[in-house]
């Protein structure tokens, strides 16, 4: 039997290398604040794999998407183990976009303490009398670059995400700026509408795009899951103040509280953190995860 070894390791993600394909494998690893925690949470890659896939099928009448197959029996027998049954992906190789594509639809963390500041997100100036958490007026785009483990990454303006495509792919990065602007404002409002029906509201996220080998923008990485995404449960949505969620918050949360934990977290906030993971799952999906 081949074995593999991941060509790249970000946070929370392996990428092996099949030649003519990749296989993304969402660990059970977590990061808050950029930095990788001690701890793991069981399943959570998991349920980070089949969210993506499930919002990939969901949205592939917008923009095609990187997923080839979650199936291990589609992979080289190397995969065919238990550490990589559900939280594996074949997806199609791509030429990465530089640019984190973020699409904030409510008020919330660094957006508000910088309302907060200035009455601007990422310098789009915004209404005025804003509460935490108050939904936006319509969606906003506000772009960062892609920083490498250790970095944070750079929130930029729409006019610089032309710059940095461009100076990537010139004569490409007006097309590609708007056409990754307009995507993900569509992404988001098609799978934000349908989310609410499912009692769950996303706050904000961020996509990733790639070109395939037609020079076609498609969608990559993962996909409206809870680590890179904000959920909030409908039920008790109240502006003015922070939501609970469905998503790293505890984890966010307990940091905040102890800075001197040395991102070593109790159990009991990591039972609780895969519990919200689970709950968000079966409420967009219907299913439970085997």
């Amino acid at each position: 039997m081949q074995e593999y070894k991941p060509v790249k390791e970000g946070k929370v993600r392996e990428i092996y290398d099949l030649g003519d394909a990749l296989v993304l494998v969402a660990t059970d690893r977590i990061s808050a604040f950029d930095v990788i925690l001690k701890n793991e949470v069981t399943k959570k890659g998991t349920v980070l794999t089949q969210m993506s896939k499930f919002w990939f099928d969901l949205t592939k009448d917008i923009l095609p998407n990187h997923m080839i197959s979650v199936d291990v029996n589609d992979m080289p027998e190397y995969f065919r183990q238990p550490q990589f049954d559900g939280n594996s992906m074949l997806c199609k190789k791509l030429t990465m976009l530089p640019i984190e594509a973020i699409v904030r639809g409510y008020i919330t963390g660094s957006g508000w303490k910088s309302y907060c500041e200035n009455g601007t997100v990422c310098g789009i100036k915004l209404p005025e009398g804003l509460k935490e958490s108050d939904k936006l007026p319509e969606a906003i785009y506000t772009p960062s670059t892609k920083a490498e483990i250790g970095d944070h990454d750079e929130n930029i303006s729409y006019e610089q995400s032309i710059e940095v495509l461009e100076k990537e792919f010139p004569g490409k990065g007006e097309e590609y700026a708007q056409k990754l602007r307009d995507c993900t404002l569509a992404l988001y409002n098609k799978c934000a509408d349908y989310a609410r029906t499912k009692g769950i509201i996303i706050a904000d996220t961020k996509f990733e795009f790639g070109l395939d080998e037609e020079g076609n923008i498609v969608v990559a990485d993962e996909m409206l899951t809870p680590d890179s995404s904000r959920f909030w449960p409908v039920d008790g949505y109240e502006p003015g103040h922070g939501q609970p969620s469905f998503d790293k918050q505890f984890v966010r949360d307990y940091l905040k509280a102890n800075p001197d934990c040395n991102y070593d977290l109790p159990q009991d906030v990591i039972d609780k953190t895969i519990a919200k993971y689970l709950e968000a799952y079966k409420l967009l999906t219907g299913e439970d995860l085997a």
